[in-house]
């Protein structure tokens, strides 16, 4: 049940942003109803010999890529894996991640995305949270689920290595790679009788998988929150969800060539926004995905955009951040690139300008998205107008709100709280009823989702982000939001990246503390920072605290950790005021 609230005024009939598409993007949108295995079966139809996946030297056609997919799904069958059940996903962007992603879905389960980084206290949360009997892990991960083995549903494990998809001599020379960097895998899961061997399975001449009926509302995904708000709850996605989604940003993209276009896939496809934008919608348009497993080692994504001449790059800001400051960017081609949308997290407008210098007008624009809505509702046309500093247009077949406390619509170009409706919007949260009602609405006969994200819609309907909503900072009663601090913060010419927190005030209720990562080999003050916020920011606004730090914490893809930060901030505070 939903909390009462007033009598809402009528969503209004016009909607603003269709006069600022660009040209060839669609004003209205209808899912074409097809299921997510339904892409790849198409792609594999359509260029068989086409490179689907490129790793590390190695490829994969689309007609390969369909054959080991089902000889996954017929190994969960035979293993006793049932329409329905979840299988948990554990790896990085490798072929056997997309091998059992499509698998998973052929065979009539529900794939539970696992991000690798979880510690073993987190991997048993979702585990026993999702119900999932099935685990696909890599080999070095392996241990980690070990430690909790004992304690969760798990009944059959499917366990791979790197070494299994690297071409000759690769293949050979990786474990002594990996003892050199002290990252052997492990090779425990050996004693584990629950354990098969990827590698055998996707080898094994076998009849095709037992063919199972897919509906567009069937379920196809867990989808996991980042946590950052709390305990992370699994997003209920369906094949309508996803592919919906996929389609849409097809059509926000009409520049795209269909088996033509090379996506550099770096952003983790455990993540909604790097599997959607990177692995979906490439296979959709029958793309040649080039998988970087670890997008935090910058030279390897250097390397494999110039090597693969990638014209598709979706990312998040501190990997293009990252790219923009590598001291071996400037040694490698990256003008190849045309399309790039941002998502996760808010690209600062210098980390957007220097990317496009680099890459000699590369179209690197922000959008918006969250993981309730598998992810994409709004960007910035690729080619078209644009607004720096927004998040852009809702997509085809998206309709937003700007919406008050009580439940009403503001006026333009104040600040309320987004809510999104569209066929991408998930069916709720797994097994979580009473967390529905807090994000899920229904509005003159529609429904929507409530973002938790506070925005503005300007007159011609492109879309700000001014901040969480939870992450808002008061500050002797005046609203303070997060995102502005750090946009001047980071136009300091010594700032890398910045994150900007509330804590405790005695006598403002909050204060603003920085937290800042200097450029390599520059230098700053913290006088010399809040000065330089004076002159961009109301004085009320103005950092009271600057901390320095080398790295700030973030998700596994990429968003800063603002909760962590506030509250070590908090207990450092505490503990000077116990000393004092």
């Amino acid at each position: 049940m939903t909390a009462p609230h007033p009598t809402p005024q009528p969503v209004p009939q016009t909607r603003p942003w269709l006069a600022h598409y660009e040209a060839g993007v669609a004003r209205d949108f209808t899912p074409s109803g097809r299921t997510v295995p339904d892409l790849l079966l198409d792609a594999a139809q359509r260029y068989p010999e086409r490179a689907a996946l490129h790793f590390l030297g190695k490829n994969t056609s689309y007609a390969e890529l369909v054959k080991r997919a089902r000889r996954f799904a017929k190994a969960l069958q035979r293993s006793g894996v049932q329409p329905g059940d979840r299988v948990a996903i554990m790896l990085p962007n490798t072929p056997q991640y997309v091998v059992a992603f499509y698998g998973t879905l052929l065979a009539g389960g529900i794939v539970a995305n696992t991000s690798p980084l979880y510690t073993a206290a987190e991997l048993e949360h979702q585990l026993t949270d999702s119900g999932s009997e099935t685990l696909v892990i890599l080999d070095s991960m392996y241990p980690r689920y070990a430690e909790i083995a004992g304690r969760v549903p798990v009944k059959r494990v499917f366990v791979t290595r790197i070494q299994d998809e690297l071409p000759f001599p690769k293949n050979l020379l990786y474990p002594v790679k990996a003892m050199r960097e002290g990252t052997l895998p492990s090779d425990a899961f050996k004693h584990d009788p629950k354990t098969v061997p990827m590698r055998f399975v996707l080898k094994m001449q076998q009849p095709d998988p037992t063919p199972v009926p897919l509906a567009p509302d069937d379920v196809a995904l867990l989808q996991y929150t980042g946590g950052t708000t709390g305990v992370p709850k699994g997003a209920v996605l369906t094949h309508r969800n996803l592919v919906a989604n996929c389609e849409q940003a097809r059509q926000w993209m009409p520049g795209l060539q269909e088996g033509r276009e090379i996506t550099l896939a770096a952003i983790p496809f455990f993540h909604v926004y790097g599997m959607t934008v990177g692995m979906n919608l490439s296979v959709l348009i029958g793309a040649t995905l080039v998988l970087v497993p670890n997008a935090r080692d910058i030279k390897m994504v250097l390397t494999e955009i110039s090597k693969s001449r990638a014209t598709i790059f979706p990312g998040v800001p501190t990997l293009y951040n990252a790219i923009n400051h590598h001291p071996e960017t400037a040694a490698h081609d990256l003008t190849t690139i045309r399309a790039c949308i941002s998502g996760s997290a808010p690209l600062m407008l210098e980390t957007a300008r220097r990317f496009r210098e680099i890459t000699q007008g590369a179209n690197l624009v922000e959008g918006y998205g969250l993981t309730e809505a598998s992810p994409i509702t709004h960007t910035n046309p690729i080619t078209g107008e644009q607004k720096e500093g927004s998040i852009g247009l809702p997509l085809p077949g998206v309709d937003a709100l700007i919406m008050s406390e009580a439940g009403e619509p503001v006026p333009t170009g104040e600040v309320g709280e987004l809510w999104v409706s569209g066929p991408m919007v998930m069916k709720g949260y797994w097994q979580k009823p009473e967390e529905n009602g807090k994000v899920l609405r229904e509005y003159q006969g529609r429904p929507w989702l409530l973002t938790g994200d506070m925005a503005t819609m300007d007159e011609d309907g492109f879309f700000r982000i001014v901040d969480r909503k939870k992450e808002l900072i008061i500050a002797g009663g005046y609203n303070i939001y997060p995102r502005e601090v750090e946009e001047a913060l980071t136009s300091h010419p010594s700032v890398l990246e910045a994150a900007a927190v509330g804590v405790p005030d005695d006598y403002r209720g909050e204060s603003v503390h920085a937290v800042v990562v200097l450029k390599p080999g520059m230098l700053a003050s913290d006088k010399e920072i809040m000065a330089h916020c004076r002159t961009l920011l109301s004085p009320y606004k103005v950092p009271r605290s600057v901390e320095f730090r080398e790295e700030l914490p973030k998700t596994a893809v990429g968003k800063t950790l603002r909760r962590q930060l506030a509250q070590e901030a908090k207990d450092r505070l505490a503990k000077e005021s116990k000393r004092a």
